[in-house]
C-alpha cells in the first residue's frame, strides 16, 4: 500500500532535482558511492570481501589503533559512559575536555584551546566566531569547505587570492580599504595539493596589512615541526598566526576537532560561534583517544621517524615512473592523470591490483586536474611498499 501512494505522489521540483542531478549520475558511472569498509587492521582494510593496502588514510601516524590508543578509549567509556549528552554551553562540559584542551594548547605553543566534535566544526568556527557582517575574509582559493562554509556565514565579505601565492596576497591586499577588518584564512599543508603553506611570506604580507590570521592545520599536526607539532612551528611562526584550527581524525588518531589560539579569542569564540554553541560536546573516547595519541606523538619520535622516511621512498619511487604529484611536499600526494576517465581507470586497476586510494575529479579538484589521491603512513610496511609499488606499475603502463 505504502509503495503504491509513493509512486503515484506528484514529483516536487526538489524530488525531480534528486534524480537528474548531474553529479549523482557521475557517482553512478564512477562507482563513486560511499566506501563501506568491512575490516581493518593497520595498513589493511577489507572491502567488498578483499583484502587492501589502504594508501589514502589521513590518519598519517597510524595511531588509531596503537595499544595506548585503545586502552585509554575503554577506560573513558567505562568510566563516562558513550556520550556527554549536550552542548559545552550547557550540560555536556567535563573535566576531559578541558585536559584535552589544556595539553593541545601547551602542545601548539598557545594560551587556550577548544575541542569540538568534528573537524569540519572547528574549521568553520575559526570563521564564523571572529568574523562579522562588515570585515572581510582573504581566502586561498584552494581552501576546505568547512572554510568556505564557514565564510558563507559569517555574512563577511570575501575576496580570494591565487593558490599559496605571497605575491597575490599583497596586490589584492593593496586594493582594499585598510580600515576594514581583515581575516586571512590559510591551511598549512594542503591537502589534495600535498603543498606546504608558504608561511613567513605569507605572514609578512598579512602582518603589514594588520590582519588576524586563520589556519587550519588538519594536516600539519603529526606531520610537520618539532615532535609534528604542525606548520607554524615548523616555520618558527607561531606566536605569528593567530588561530590554528585542524581535526582529531588526522595524526591523532581520533575524530574532533580543536581551535586553538590566546586565551581572550578562545573566549571570545566560544561565546560567538553558533557551531561551538549549540554542537553536542565531543564524546568520552573520542577525547581520551586524542589525549593519549598527544601522549604517543610526544614521546615516541619514531612514528614521525618513519612517516617521512616512508614518504621519501614513496615520492622517489612515484619520480621513477614520471608520474606528475603536483609539486607535493608531504605524505599527502595526489598522482595527477588530468582526464576523468583516464584518472578513473587508474584507481580502477590500483584497486584490481590490492590497493584502495581515492579518485577526484571536477568540481573537487580544477578542471584538468583530475586524480588519484594517495597518502603515506608511517605503518607501511616493505610488504606493503611491494604491492603498492606493483599495483602502480601496472596501472602507469595502462595509461
Amino acid at each position: 500500500m505504502t509503495r503504491n501512494l509513493l509512486k503515484n505522489k506528484p514529483s516536487s521540483p526538489i524530488s525531480k532535482r534528486c534524480r537528474s542531478d548531474d553529479f549523482t549520475r557521475l557517482r553512478q558511472r564512477y562507482e563513486l558511492w560511499y566506501n563501506v569498509i568491512q575490516d581493518q587492521s593497520g595498513t589493511r582494510v577489507t572491502r567488498d570481501g578483499r583484502e587492501l593496502v589502504m594508501l589514502a588514510s589521513n590518519e598519517y601516524l597510524g595511531l588509531y589503533d596503537h595499544p595506548k590508543v585503545i586502552e585509554a578509549g575503554k577506560k573513558a567509556v567505562e568510566k563516562w559512559g558513550g556520550g556527554t549528552m549536550g552542548a559545552r554551553s550547557a550540560n555536556g562540559g567535563r573535566r576531559f575536555h578541558t585536559e584535552l584542551e589544556e595539553r593541545l594548547a601547551a602542545f601548539l605553543g598557545k594560551e587556550a584551546c577548544h575541542v569540538t566534535s568534528a573537524g569540519y566544526l572547528s574549521c568553520m568556527s575559526s570563521i564564523t566566531g571572529f568574523a562579522q557582517r562588515g570585515d572581510i575574509v582573504i581566502v586561498d582559493k584552494n581552501m576546505h569547505s568547512s572554510v568556505w562554509d564557514g565564510v558563507r556565514l559569517s555574512m563577511a565579505d570575501v575576496e580570494r587570492f591565487k593558490h599559496n601565492s605571497p605575491e597575490r596576497l599583497k596586490a589584492l591586499l593593496e586594493e582594499l580599504d585598510p580600515s576594514t577588518p581583515k581575516l586571512l584564512a590559510i591551511e598549512g599543508i594542503y591537502s589534495m595539493e600535498g603543498h606546504i603553506c608558504a608561511l613567513p611570506e605569507i605572514v609578512s604580507v598579512a602582518r603589514e596589512y594588520n590582519c588576524f590570521i586563520v589556519m587550519d592545520d588538519a594536516h600539519g599536526i603529526g606531520v610537520l615541526g618539532n615532535q609534528g607539532r604542525g606548520t607554524a612551528d615548523h616555520f618558527n611562526q607561531t606566536d605569528q598566526v593567530d588561530i590554528i584550527a585542524g581535526s582529531l581524525s588526522k595524526s591523532l588518531g581520533s575524530t574532533g576537532g580543536f581551535i586553538a589560539g590566546d586565551r581572550a579569542s578562545i573566549e571570545y569564540l566560544r561565546t560567538h560561534s553558533k557551531q561551538t554553541i549549540f554542537s553536542a560536546a565531543l564524546s568520552p573516547c573520542q577525547s581520551a583517544c586524542a589525549l593519549a595519541a598527544l601522549d604517543v606523538i610526544e614521546n615516541e619520535p619514531q612514528w614521525l621517524e618513519r612517516l617521512w622516511k616512508n614518504t621519501r621512498r614513496y615520492k622517489e619511487f612515484l619520480d621513477g615512473l614520471g608520474l606528475d604529484t603536483w609539486g607535493s611536499e608531504t605524505p599527502a600526494i595526489p598522482i595527477i592523470i588530468g582526464s576523468r576517465d583516464k584518472a578513473y581507470h587508474f584507481w580502477k586497476r590500483l584497486r584490481d591490483k590490492g590497493v584502495f586510494s581515492i579518485f577526484a575529479t571536477a568540481p573537487g579538484v580544477p578542471p584538468g586536474k583530475d586524480l588519484v589521491r594517495t597518502a603515506i603512513s608511517a605503518r607501511h610496511t616493505d610488504e606493503d611498499f611491494e604491492i603498492i609499488e606493483s599495483a602502480i606499475r601496472y596501472a602507469t603502463s595502462k595509461m
